[in-house]
């Protein structure tokens, strides 16, 4: 598959660096709490509504409407069962909702519009083998609904028949899809216009192998924000995890820019989990990390600053 997207010109600034990221300090999304004692997976954010979304692998005990019992955490994962978390900007919870058969919830999309709630994105109709996402999936925030991935309200998109653990990100700004996934044992980034894409013509713009930083196995969360992408990874999980922020050209496929966060040894951060992008009131590239012990996660994000180059990240994180 070729690239349909220009070729890059002028890109400058440093290809690799470091920071230490800042003590905790008095911030509204600094050691918050979601509906489950589960990770944080995924997060992003709906300016015009001023609220935030995130997404959490279901915990285990719980019992839906029709289910014949309780199911175990690791009986969610397979499945691909979610909470999907509305919350204000501060981190206060607003509601709840649950999907079933979606995913692991790696990614997640918001799509704003103009009058109304905004659509939701991300990967839908798991595996049975894996519990990973076969296509995505497009729908409305409803505060207590279970929604499963079956459900007729349900848009289910399947841009790469064949392929598995599909993820998103969307870029409200240029109005463009990203879709990361998996086929033939590789995978790939392919970038899309979305109101294209939502008519159900998947012919991309630009369609690459993801590319890796050597020795990180683990793909953490992406974002996309005009002709960049970037990509959190780590070389393993758990408090050993050494992440990794990487900025792609979607022009060339390579990689730009490496940065790699080095919270304080004390800070109690546990891995990090998300990216997603603010745009006001100056643009900034969010991401987020899982702290505390298992089954009462908590969940913080830090931001750094695109405003002077989108392809530099390495401007100091402040606390959200």
């Amino acid at each position: 598959m070729s690239s349909g997207a220009p070729a890059s010109s002028g890109l400058s600034g440093p290809e690799q660096g470091s920071w230490a990221m800042p003590e905790p300090r008095r911030s509204p999304l600094l050691d918050r709490r979601l509906r489950h004692g589960t990770a944080i997976q995924s997060f992003a954010f709906d300016e015009r509504r001023a609220r935030m979304y995130a997404l959490q692998v279901m915990e285990g005990g719980i019992q839906l409407p029709g289910e014949p019992g309780p199911l175990s955490h690791s009986e969610r994962q397979w499945r691909g069962d979610l909470c999907m978390n509305a919350l204000s900007m501060s981190g206060e919870p607003l509601g709840h909702m649950y999907l079933k058969g979606f995913g692991h919830g790696g990614t997640l999309g918001v799509e704003p519009r103009r009058h109304g709630r905004p659509a939701l994105w991300t990967e839908g109709d798991a595996n049975p083998s894996s519990g990973y996402g076969r296509g995505l999936a497009r729908f409305r925030f409803r505060p207590g609904m279970v929604l499963e991935h079956h459900d007729r309200e349900l848009e289910t998109f399947r841009p790469r028949p064949g392929s598995t653990k599909n993820q998103v990100a969307l870029d409200p700004y240029a109005r463009r899809l990203l879709l990361r996934y998996r086929h033939a044992g590789a995978y790939r980034f392919a970038l899309y216009d979305l109101a294209r894409f939502r008519a159900g013509s998947f012919q991309a713009l630009t369609d690459f192998v993801q590319p890796m930083p050597e020795g990180h196995l683990y793909h953490q969360g992406m974002a996309v924000y005009g002709t960049y992408a970037y990509q959190l990874t780590c070389s393993e999980r758990g408090p050993s995890a050494e992440p990794l922020l990487t900025c792609v050209h979607l022009g060339t496929g390579r990689i730009v820019q490496r940065v790699r966060p080095e919270p304080a040894a004390d800070s109690g951060l546990f891995e990090p989990e998300g990216l997603a992008v603010l745009q006001h009131p100056a643009p900034r590239l969010c991401v987020g990390f899982a702290s505390g012990e298992q089954g009462v996660r908590l969940y913080s994000v830090y931001t750094t600053d695109l405003r002077r180059s989108p392809e530099v990240l390495g401007f100091g994180f402040e606390a959200r």
